[in-house]
Parts: C-alpha cells; sequence; structure tokens
C-alpha cells in the first residue's frame, strides 16, 4: 500500500475556466497487486480567484486502474470528477464526471509519461480531454 500527497497551484486562462488560479492537495493512496495498478485520490480543491472563490473547498474524487501489459507499457481506466462544495454537492446534472482511457510509458525506473483522450458524461464536464503528465520518479531510500 503506497501513500503520497500532492499541491498543486494551478493557472488557467478565463476563457477555460471561471477560476483562473487553483489550489489542490491530492491525497494518493494507492496499490501494485501483480500486474494490476489501483489508486484512489480524494482530491481537495479550492479556488483563489475567480467566479467560485466564495464556495469554500470542492471535493474531487479520482481514481485510476491499470494493468501492465509489459515492463514498459501500461494501460487503463482513469476517473475525474468534482461533485461541489464539501457539505453541499452540486446536483448529479452539474457535477463533473470524466472518463480517460489512457497508457503509461515507464521509459526509465525515473521517468513516466502518461497520456489519455477521454469523455466527460455531465452537461457540466467539458467533453472531450486530452491530457499528458511526465513525472519524474524519487527515492529517498538510501540506495545499497
Amino acid at each position: 500500500m503506497g501513500l503520497s500527497l500532492s499541491n498543486e497551484i494551478g493557472y488557467q486562462r478565463h476563457n477555460f475556466s471561471p477560476d483562473t488560479w487553483t489550489w489542490e492537495t491530492r491525497p494518493i493512496i494507492d496499490k501494485k497487486i501483480g500486474p494490476w495498478y489501483l489508486s484512489f485520490n480524494p482530491t481537495v480543491d479550492k479556488s483563489l480567484h475567480g467566479d467560485h472563490v466564495s464556495q469554500g473547498f470542492e471535493f474531487s474524487p479520482n481514481a485510476k486502474v491499470s494493468y501492465d501489459f509489459s515492463k514498459a507499457v501500461a494501460g487503463g481506466l482513469e476517473y475525474y470528477g468534482s461533485l461541489g462544495p464539501i457539505g453541499s454537492f452540486d446536483p448529479v446534472a452539474e457535477q463533473q464526471q470524466q472518463f480517460v482511457p489512457s497508457i503509461d510509458l515507464n521509459v526509465s525506473p525515473d521517468w513516466e509519461i502518461n497520456f489519455g483522450v477521454g469523455w466527460g458524461v455531465t452537461r457540466s464536464t467539458d467533453h472531450l480531454i486530452i491530457k499528458g503528465i511526465i513525472g519524474r520518479r524519487f527515492s529517498w531510500q538510501k540506495k545499497t
């Protein structure tokens, strides 16, 4: 079982989001079982500047299931949601729900590339999303 914490401050132009500056804290709980990878990220985020700054913190659950087809290539399905303000979730039609089939390329022990094309399933969600991540792995354990 793995546990990590990611924090992100992001900027988007107002054309793409009514909230230009946002902050997100994302605990990542994951487990590798043979060729399977399971992950759950109960994310909490907040608008720092924009239309929703007064709404407080929002809950955005995220999850991933993937399968290692080889040592270098895994394929899976990712889910990204945004349910609305904690304590007063939005109606389902106003929530954001996205599903993203994805590919992970483990190009070295230290580097990973993740790519996916997905779709939104509610009227408040972007209907098409293309995502890409270049990840760097760090280890604080002393190599022997």
